[in-house]
């Protein structure tokens, strides 16, 4: 069985002040899969893009803006009621999903980081695989979704502990860095994983969306405070790495866009594409 965590506990100080009340991970963009031009969630796309990979298992990791988010995830026969028949049909849908679905909330009540966010789902995830998924962020344009590929470069090679997703940027400042080999196009062994590094090993930057076996979760119990003063997922999976952990990589592929609503320039930048998209 392979889980789903999706992490939604940033505190969005770059979009300040529109998230000071609103999580951004709530913050809207326009449905790909409708030919209206409907403003929906990034969380809820990314709970029916992965409930479309038959994910039905899920731990959504909230931060203290969380009530929103349980209010949207939460079936409202009295708002059913009040709206429009055809936008009723819409919602419908989507508490449907929820009905089949497994939810469980976990707090993040003060803001240590993503490798202290994955750390604390360690009892939902147990001795299961996962697919780790921000909650700002989402990838667009192909017929074969990027966590498709993760799972078939798992089964292609039981032997490795992690599948990363990566794209070739300018500007590495934001991001994690791969020190990799490259095997194919398509597919990269990784050699070393830094956090924002002064000099990057490579100009390929990490995507937050992952596949991990649960081993990761010795490795994040191990790792201190790094970058900015939080616990880093980067550097649990350099631990990785240097214990003989194998741990490979997939680019993002040209055809497929990357959404991320992290600044204002992004989230504009997401919502011209999400509504040009036909």
């Amino acid at each position: 069985m392979i889980k789903a965590v999706i992490t939604a506990a940033g505190r969005g100080t770059r979009l300040l002040p529109l998230t000071k009340s609103l999580p951004k991970e709530m913050l809207p963009i326009f449905s790909t899969g409708n030919k209206n031009k409907l403003l929906v969630p990034l969380l809820q796309h990314i709970f029916e893009e992965l409930y479309k990979q038959n994910f039905r298992d899920y731990c959504v990791v909230v931060g203290r803006e969380q009530r929103s988010i349980k209010d949207h995830f939460t079936y409202d026969d009295l708002q059913l009621k009040e709206i429009a028949k055809n936008y009723q049909v819409i919602l419908k849908k989507f508490y449907k999903k929820i009905e089949k679905s497994n939810l469980l909330w976990i707090n993040q009540k003060d803001p240590l980081g993503f490798g202290d966010a994955v750390r604390r789902t360690e009892k939902f995830v147990g001795n299961d695989d996962m697919i780790l998924h921000a909650g700002d962020f989402t990838v667009l344009g192909h017929n074969k979704h990027p966590i498709s590929r993760m799972i078939d470069t798992v089964k292609n090679n039981p032997d490795i502990s992690c599948v990363l997703l990566c794209k070739k940027v300018k500007d590495t400042k934001r991001y994690g860095v791969l020190e990799i080999k490259k095997n194919t196009k398509t597919l990269f062994e990784v050699k070393g994983v830094e956090e924002k590094p002064d000099k990057p090993k490579s100009n390929y930057a990490i995507m937050p969306l992952y596949y991990f076996k649960p081993i990761i979760f010795r490795y994040l119990k191990k790792i201190k405070k790094g970058k900015g003063g939080e616990y880093q997922l980067t550097d649990a999976i350099q631990k990785l790495i240097e214990d003989g952990g194998k741990v490979l990589a997939i680019p993002l592929l040209e055809q497929e866009e990357e959404i991320d609503i992290g600044t204002p320039e992004l989230y504009k930048k997401s919502l011209d594409f999400t509504y040009n998209v036909k």
